[in-house]
C-alpha cells in the first residue's frame, strides 16, 4: 500500500482523536469555589430577620433652598461638624442688600421726623415769640393812650370826631394783634399736635417692619444648619443656579454621634415583634462583624415595602413596619446608607422601659399596640 493511500485515513484518525480529547477536557467538572463572603447567620432560635439601613441619629436631613438663586459661596465640606445656625451656603444677596439699605434710610428719615415732633418747640423759638407778645402789648398801651388824648381834645372840640374814630379802630386792631401773638406763643409752647406725633410713630413702626422684613429675606439667602450634626453630602457648588423643587437636597446633614438602623419588619412577622426586644446586626459582606442593637422606637405606620423594579404594571403586595434600633458604640466601618442584616430575638425579653420619646428627632411617639395572636390584624 502506498503512502498516499494511508494519508487520508491517518488524518481522519487524528481528527477523531483530537475531537475526543477536546470533548473530555470540556466536560470536566469545574472546580468548586466558596462564596466571596459568608452569609449572615441568625444567633437566635426564634428570630425575626429583616433588612436594615444605617442612618444618623437625627435621620438624614436633606437641606434645600427656600429661594431660587445663584450660589455665591459654599461654606462647608463633606465631613465637617456644624452647629445649629451655622451657614452652609449663601445665595446672591446683592439685590436684597440694596433694598435693605433703602429701607434703612427711609427708617432713619421717619425716625428723624418723629424726633423733631417730639422735641418741639425748639428752645431758640421761644424768646422771639415772647418778644412778639410784649411788642403787641406795648402797641396796645400806646394806641390806648393816643385814643384817650384824642377823646379829651374832642371834648374841647379841638380835633374832629373822625380822628377819634380812627384811633379807636387802631386800638381795636392792636388788641387783636396782641391776642394773635399770645395765641401763637401758646401754640408754640404746646409743642407738636398729638395726632401728628401718632402718625409719625406709625410711620416709624411701618418702616422698621419693612427693614426687618428685608433683613429676614437677606438671612433666608444664608442657608443654615437646622440641627447640630455632620455634613454627609454636599451637592452644590459656587456659580450654580438652584431652584426650589421639592425633593432636591443640596446638603445632607446628620448627627453621627449615635448611629441608628431603620429595620423593615415584614407584615407576616409583625405579630411576633414586641417593642424592646434585643437584636444583632451584620454588615452586608462582613458576617463576622456582629453589632448589638438597642431598641429606640417604632414608627407607628405600616407602609409599602420599597423594593420596586420600575415596571408600570407592578403592584405592592408587601407592607413593612419600620423599627428604629441604635447601634452599639464602637461600630467600625459603618456609613450612613449602608445595608445590614438584622436579627431580632423574638423569644427575648423586652427592655423594662420602652422609650417612646424619639432619640432621633425629639418627637414624642406613642408605641402602637401591636397584635400578639392574630397575624391578620392591623396595627392602629
Amino acid at each position: 500500500m502506498s503512502f498516499g493511500k494511508l494519508l487520508l485515513p491517518g488524518i481522519a484518525v487524528g481528527c477523531i482523536a483530537f475531537m475526543s480529547y477536546h470533548l473530555v477536557r470540556t466536560h470536566q467538572a469545574p472546580p468548586e469555589h466558596g462564596p466571596l463572603a459568608e452569609p449572615a447567620r441568625s444567633p437566635y432560635a426564634d428570630v425575626i430577620a429583616a433588612a436594615g439601613l444605617v442612618e444618623a441619629r437625627t435621620e438624614n436631613i436633606k437641606v434645600g433652598s427656600p429661594e431660587p438663586g445663584v450660589v455665591v459661596e459654599v461654606l462647608v465640606d463633606v465631613g465637617d461638624q456644624v452647629k445649629a445656625g451655622d451657614a452652609l451656603f449663601r445665595l446672591d444677596d446683592r439685590q436684597i442688600l440694596a433694598e435693605l439699605h433703602v429701607r434703612e434710610a427711609q427708617l432713619a428719615a421717619a425716625q428723624a421726623t418723629l424726633d423733631r415732633l417730639e422735641e418741639m418747640p425748639r428752645p431758640e423759638e421761644i424768646p422771639p415769640s415772647e418778644a412778639k407778645v410784649r411788642r403787641a402789648e406795648a402797641d396796645v398801651v400806646a394806641q390806648r393812650d393816643l385814643l384817650e388824648r384824642r377823646e379829651k381834645l374832642l371834648a374841647h372840640r379841638a380835633v374832629p370826631e373822625e380822628e377819634v374814630i380812627q384811633r379807636r379802630q387802631s386800638l381795636t386792631s392792636s388788641i387783636e394783634a396782641m391776642l394773635q401773638a399770645k395765641a401763637e406763643d401758646q401754640l408754640l409752647k404746646a409743642g407738636s399736635w398729638t395726632h401728628d406725633k401718632a402718625l409719625a410713630r406709625v410711620d416709624v413702626a411701618r418702616q422698621r417692619t419693612l427693614v426687618e422684613q428685608y433683613r429676614t429675606e437677606l438671612d433666608r439667602l444664608h442657608i443654615r444648619a437646622p440641627v447640630d450634626g455632620h455634613v454627609l453630602k454636599v451637592d452644590v457648588r459656587p456659580g450654580e443656579y438652584v431652584g426650589t423643587p421639592p425633593g432636591q437636597p443640596l446638603v445632607v446633614l446628620g448627627d453621627l454621634s449615635q448611629m441608628h438602623v431603620r429595620i423593615d419588619i415584614d407584615e407576616q412577622d409583625i405579630a411576633r415583634f414586641r417593642p424592646g426586644i434585643p437584636g444583632e446586626a451584620c454588615v452586608r459582606g462582613n458576617a463576622s462583624q456582629k453589632i448589638a442593637l438597642s431598641f429606640v422606637r417604632v414608627e407607628p405606620y405600616v407602609q409599602p415595602k420599597v423594593s420596586l423594579i420600575g415596571n408600570s404594571v407592578e403592584r405592592v403586595d408587601t407592607r413593612v413596619l419600620q423599627v428604629i434600633y441604635a447601634l452599639a458604640p464602637g461600630a467600625d466601618n459603618m456609613y450612613v446608607g449602608q445595608q445590614v442584616d438584622a436579627f431580632l430575638n423574638a423569644a427575648g425579653e423586652a427592655t423594662e422601659t420602652v422609650r417612646t420619646n424619639s432619640l432621633a428627632s425629639g418627637r414624642r411617639l406613642s408605641t402602637p399596640s401591636l397584635p400578639t395572636s392574630n397575624p391578620s390584624a392591623t396595627s392602629r
